[in-house]
């Protein structure tokens, strides 16, 4: 089987190596990144001039793009995979969307006798690298049973959730919660360190007790360091957040949480903490307290 792969960075780059060096499949990788794309060259992959060629070539096209205007663009438009693709072939988007966006995107695939996944993702890029990623799938029945070989050649554990749009769902929901972890550990980790506690210590009682998640590894990981280079962009966590915000409101689901980390994203965003990690939020209470919550 002939499979394209369109976007192959910090995210996209492991899951396709491994699709690589995990199954006989014929890989055909397309990136604005010469760096990215010779990454998988290097392994076997092979380079397509351009995304054109690429949809029409391939039995599978997968995309792993930053933001849904990424993803119409690559889909829907005129030099787009729905545009180029032949019919009979599938596309799987491992993308982070708005239910909304991957409902638009399947009605175009669809029209074009395209076959469509979302199988959005899930665990970052360690999980990515070590292919133990969950990835969480939205669409036919039948097309997910087809694919789930593949699928299961870079993920460690894959969940069908129901029709187009569910796996949007369950990936919006559980990056809320990751988010909301995450600014709770901010605001735990600055509690300590006013308090005069020696920080380790308490990292230790935290991780061994009922404080800990995800989303306080994450952050003791980095903050105690000082060390905020991006395993998760801030810019792209305020994305995630925003569509599961628009979600929670097309669903009539009151924000209580939610909204107020988002407003420490855009404040540490405004602090031009954009392109550094998610847990750059705790930056925002050394900032205001004129402290650092390092061990």
């Amino acid at each position: 089987m002939k499979v394209g792969f369109v976007g192959v960075g910090n995210m996209g780059g492991p899951m396709c190596r491994n699709i690589i060096r995990n199954t006989n499949h014929d890989v055909v990788v397309f990136d604005l990144d010469p760096a990215a794309v010779e990454a998988c060259t290097g392994l076997g992959a092979r380079a397509a001039g351009s995304l054109p060629e690429l949809a029409a070539e391939c039995d599978v096209v997968i995309t792993s793009l930053p933001i849904p205007r990424v993803v119409e663009a690559v889909t829907m438009g005129p030099d787009g995979i729905a545009a180029h693709a032949r019919p009979g072939s599938v596309f799987i988007d491992l993308s982070t969307n708005s239910p909304a966006t991957a409902k638009r995107v399947a009605a175009a695939m669809a029209a074009k006798g395209i076959g469509m996944l979302e199988a959005p993702v899930s665990g970052g890029t360690v999980r990515a690298k070590d292919g133990t990623i969950v990835i969480m799938v939205g669409g036919e029945a039948a097309l997910f049973e087809q694919q789930l070989p593949l699928l299961r050649s870079f993920s460690g554990e894959v969940i069908h959730l129901g029709e187009i749009g569910m796996g949007s769902t369950a990936k919006l929901i559980n990056n809320m919660l990751a988010f909301c972890n995450l600014a709770s550990a901010a605001e735990a980790l600055m509690m300590g360190k006013r308090a005069g506690i020696d920080l380790l210590k308490l990292d230790a009682v935290i991780r061994n007790a009922s404080g800990m998640s995800t989303g306080y590894g994450n952050m003791a990981g980095k903050a105690l360091k000082g060390q905020f280079q991006a395993t998760f962009a801030l810019d792209l966590a305020h994305k995630d957040l925003r569509l599961a915000l628009e979600m929670a409101d097309e669903l009539g689901v009151p924000g209580v949480i939610a909204p107020q980390v988002m407003n420490l994203m855009r404040m540490a965003r405004g602090m031009g903490m954009g392109q550094d990690d998610s847990s750059s939020i705790i930056r925002v209470y050394e900032a205001a307290l004129k402290e650092e919550v390092r061990a």
